[in-house]
């Protein structure tokens, strides 16, 4: 399977509605095809919701929407069993985390015990219900998205949940150009009936099988561990990057190299994507914090540290 021209299609699909915004498109690709999750993270308007819809019908996959609100209960998520008086027995009843792909809408505006329905689903792609165990589909992809400058009405996301999205990251807004075509094409309405499915669920699987088989050197899995093992001996942070992160890093990495049409992983690769995969799971000092420093800065000074193997073919 020719990997590099699957994600191309799916962006191209995705330009359809989506202006501009090409590196966040091919990120949240390359997340789905780690089968990884995304946390959209950027302020009202910018295009969030619209770019995982738009991103979920060219997939081809099922598509399910939770709206995170704060009386939500972890039941509205993951389902129940309900009694039927007919029968006299309890059914059960899926509930809508059982999807392909799932839209996590403003998932800050739910209370932690509601969040934490999403931790087994995410990391086991399963869901507990009374002591029976419910697989997910596969594939599935949470794509979550949340306001970051409201407070009101909102949780912070815990560090476990956090550390379950591969990527994190901000559409930004659009460039003046770039806004202007967005007038000219969506300033009615967001056409959604133009966007094809380009791929499929079992495409997807058989993508993800296929970028198992990417090479990685030995010295670039080196290069990946003293990247994660400078985060955690970081004096300006309190928690580094966990062994989740560090094979976040790798999966990604096997997948960023496939969509640009090679079968081996490069130091580059690494270089590329290690801020949205990484960054989001750090924890600053306070001092750090209060000083103007990001995880971004802290991680961007790091990647400047370790060293860059050469010769990475080579024992």
């Amino acid at each position: 399977m020719d990997i590099k021209l699957l994600a191309d299609k799916i962006q191209a699909e995705t330009k359809k509605i989506i202006v501009g915004k090409d590196d966040k498109i091919r990120l949240v690709i390359m997340a789905i095809l780690s089968d990884g999750h995304v946390l959209l993270d950027d302020l009202p308007g910018v295009g969030k919701t619209t770019l995982v819809k738009t991103i979920s019908k060219a997939l081809g996959c099922d598509f399910g929407r939770i709206q995170f609100v704060p009386d939500m209960l972890p039941s509205d998520i993951i389902g129940m069993n309900i009694y039927n008086q007919k029968t006299g027995d309890f059914e059960l009843r899926k509930g809508p985390v059982c999807t392909n792909i799932l839209l996590a809408d403003e998932i800050n505006r739910a209370i932690p015990r509601t969040q934490s329905a999403l931790l087994e689903a995410m990391e086991e792609k399963q869901v507990s219900i009374e002591g029976n165990k419910i697989e997910m589909p596969k594939p599935f992809i949470v794509l979550a998205t949340q306001n970051p400058v409201e407070s009101e009405s909102t949780f912070r996301l815990p560090a476990a949940q956090m550390d379950r999205f591969l990527v994190k990251l901000s559409i930004g807004y659009p460039g003046k150009d770039e806004e202007k075509k967005m007038l000219e094409n969506l300033g009615d309405k967001v056409p959604f009936e133009n966007v094809n499915a380009v791929t499929s669920k079992e495409e997807i699987l058989e993508a993800q099988n296929e970028i198992a088989n990417v090479k990685v050197s030995e010295k670039i899995e080196e290069y990946i561990v003293a990247i994660a093992e400078e985060t955690r001996n970081d004096s300006r942070l309190s928690m580094g990057a966990s062994p989740r992160a560090t094979r976040g890093l790798y999966k990604a990495a096997k997948t960023w190299a496939a969509m640009n049409g090679r079968d081996f992983v490069t130091p580059d690769d690494i270089k590329e994507i290690a801020i949205p995969v990484l960054a989001h799971r750090l924890v600053l000092l306070g001092a750090s914090r209060y000083s103007g420093l990001t995880t971004e800065t802290v991680l961007s000074n790091i990647l400047e540290k370790v060293e860059v193997p050469t010769d990475i073919f080579e024992k």
